[in-house]
């Protein structure tokens, strides 16, 4: 006899989170805009005496930023035969039964240095979902449709899918 716990594993093979405040495009406007505020500061303070609004503004971002740390962009799940991601408070969520996908594999998401996070983000001919990090895997079903799934744990989600492929 299992016991809950059990059957909560079984249940879930994969649980990754992927938090907005984490991907490098969002993280370094924030700060250079937090950097030029600052130093608009500090020379307003030492030739006009009027750049507390900038000291603010700075202090301000750098809060936002470390607020934006928290705050979940989606997750990724593999339970019961199918993907689910579920994203931020009014996205839908998208579930893909894995008995549909042809192929997995792992890709690079990019070949650019700094990328924006994206949720059910339809182009070029694919679904993508990405926070930060370099890989993703590339699900591609029977209909034709390919989805694009960044991951911190790219590997792992793949390894994971192919085993219940087969």
């Amino acid at each position: 006899m299992q016991n809950f716990s059990d059957k909560k594993m079984n249940e879930n093979q994969f649980i990754e989170k992927q938090y907005l405040g984490l991907n490098k495009m969002s993280i370094s406007r924030r700060i250079i805009l937090a950097i030029f505020c600052f130093i608009a500061y500090y020379w307003k303070e030492n030739h006009d005496k009027s750049g507390d609004l900038f000291f603010l503004m700075g202090m301000t971002i750098l809060v936002i930023s470390v607020i934006l740390i928290f705050i979940l962009h989606f997750e990724t799940k593999v339970s019961n035969g199918s993907i689910i991601l579920d994203g931020l408070w009014t996205a839908r969520k998208v579930k893909i039964d894995i008995n549909s996908l042809i192929s997995v594999k792992k890709v690079k998401y990019s070949r650019y240095l700094l990328n924006r996070s994206v949720y059910n983000l339809h182009i070029k001919g694919s679904i993508r979902f990405f926070t930060r990090g370099n890989d993703a895997v590339e699900l591609t079903d029977k209909d034709g449709l390919t989805y694009l799934i960044g991951s911190q744990k790219s590997e792992e989600l793949e390894r994971i899918i192919n085993e219940k492929l087969q």
